[in-house]
């Protein structure tokens, strides 16, 4: 009897150390798992953190995408206006050197014609200053056959002097 007392005491014994080595490592693996849980939760807030903020991020992208369309957009609306104002330009510039070779050559005709008219008219008034001089000399003439020339005035008009009355 005394064999079987300690054989089931030790067995008694080896079943309590294995059921308080089981408690121990049920014990360890509960705080492991409340541990990794509360770490599991702490990784799952974090990402859901991270998904807002790329939601965030892809909002802001799709703004800036949006913005670099309509600058490009811009961009091209810009260089096709400018464009037109080159042309614009060239077109003036040639309009405006044309209109400066037209204003040169009517500036020499009509320089031609002034010197053309002006010689002309010089002529043409010589022509009629010595007309006019030979009818006043006539004039004068007719007027003195008729003058007394003995007033002043009469002597004066027909060049006569006092010396030959």
């Amino acid at each position: 009897m005394c064999i079987k007392v300690s054989s089931i005491v030790a067995v008694t014994v080896v079943l309590i150390s294995q059921v308080l080595r089981q408690e121990y490592n049920l014990h360890h693996t509960k705080t492991r798992m409340l541990e990794e849980s509360a770490a599991m939760r702490t990784k799952e807030e974090t990402i859901v953190k991270i998904k807002n903020k790329m939601k965030e991020v892809k909002t802001a992208l799709t703004f800036l995408n949006t913005k670099v369309t309509e600058l490009k957009k811009q961009k091209a609306d810009d260089k096709t206006r400018g464009e037109e104002l080159e042309k614009n330009l060239q077109t003036c510039n040639t309009e405006k050197v044309n209109a400066e070779k037209k204003k040169t050559e009517t500036t020499e005709a009509i320089a031609k014609l002034k010197g053309k008219a002006a010689f002309s008219a010089k002529t043409t008034a010589q022509t009629d200053i010595q007309s006019l001089k030979q009818q006043i000399l006539d004039r004068d003439k007719a007027i003195c056959a008729f003058a007394d020339t003995t007033k002043e005035e009469a002597r004066k008009l027909c060049g006569v002097s006092e010396a030959t009355k």
